[in-house]
This record gives C-alpha cells, structure tokens and sequence, in this order.
C-alpha cells in the first residue's frame, strides 16, 4: 500500500461507502493487528508504508481513523455487505 491508496481520514458515519469497499482488505488487516495488540506505530509503518517517527500526529491520524472505521465496519457495516451477497 502507498500513501496514495488511502486517505488521511477513513469515512465517518452510518452508510457503506465505495472507499470502505474499497479498503476492506485493510480494515481486516488493521483489526488483526489491533487485536494482536501491535502498536500503531508499528501498523502504519506495514499497512500504510507511513514513517510514524517523519509525521506521528499525521500517521496516528490515518490509523485511529481507519481503525475506527475498521472496527465499524465489523460492528455494523458488514451487515450491508452480507445484504448485498444475498441479492445476487
């Protein structure tokens, strides 16, 4: 991933957008990671190809954020996609 595949803040609010689609991938990434308890710092640096030590307040930006979203999204969100897999 490069800094020119995701934005600085992931969407916010209640709808499935076609960036979340488009990053599902690494929301996956960024729970496992959270959930094996890796610091952000070490995450930026492997999902985002961010130097946290360069930017911090930019890089812990884009990783509160798409964790958030990322945690939305296995919250909430997935329901939309499960939806969208029954249609077809």
């Amino acid at each position: 991933m490069t800094t020119h595949d995701f934005k600085d803040e992931a969407p916010t609010g209640s709808a499935l957008t076609p960036y979340d689609r488009a990053h599902m991938a690494l929301y996956l990434r960024l729970i496992d990671s959270w959930r094996d308890g890796a610091d952000w710092r070490e995450a930026t640096r492997t999902l985002f190809g961010l130097d946290p030590d360069a930017d911090p307040e930019r890089c812990r930006r884009v990783h509160a954020t798409h964790l958030a979203r990322a945690r939305w999204m296995s919250e909430h969100g997935y329901r939309e996609v499960a939806r969208e897999s029954l249609a077809r």
